[in-house]
């Protein structure tokens, strides 16, 4: 049996600030999708590897948050991605906490008001 997410989209009404945010707290570069009339940067995607792939999404009609998608990123330590919330310009809503057997995870809230979600299982 497969994974159940395949991708994600996370969407925003600044690119370049919601590309800043993510690049700086995940510490890694997003990558350009060319796609008619709507703006994607991907996230860095290994299709040999788990996990699911996603993108940010720029489209007119499409607000950025309040929405119910709660996307979580892997990590080796996820303080270690919050602590570089705030300083990009985010807010963490949650410090690392334990989810007993299935290790811990950090909220936090981005550029454009979206919250996500970063999982470690130290």
């Amino acid at each position: 049996m497969s994974n159940p997410v395949g991708w994600f989209e996370i969407y925003v009404q600044d690119m370049p600030r919601a590309r800043a945010f993510y690049e700086t707290v995940l510490g890694k570069t997003l990558e350009r999708l060319e796609s008619p009339g709507i703006e994607m940067w991907a996230f860095s995607m290994a299709p040999d590897q788990p996990g699911a792939g996603g993108s940010l999404v720029h489209m007119e009609g499409f607000p950025s948050g309040g929405n119910s998608t709660l996307v979580y990123f892997i990590s080796d330590d996820c303080a270690v991605e919050a602590a570089r919330v705030a300083a990009a310009g985010g807010q963490v809503f949650k410090e690392k906490f334990s989810i007993g057997e299935y290790g811990f995870i950090a909220l936090a809230i981005d550029t454009e008001g979206n919250m996500f979600g970063i999982h470690s299982m130290k």
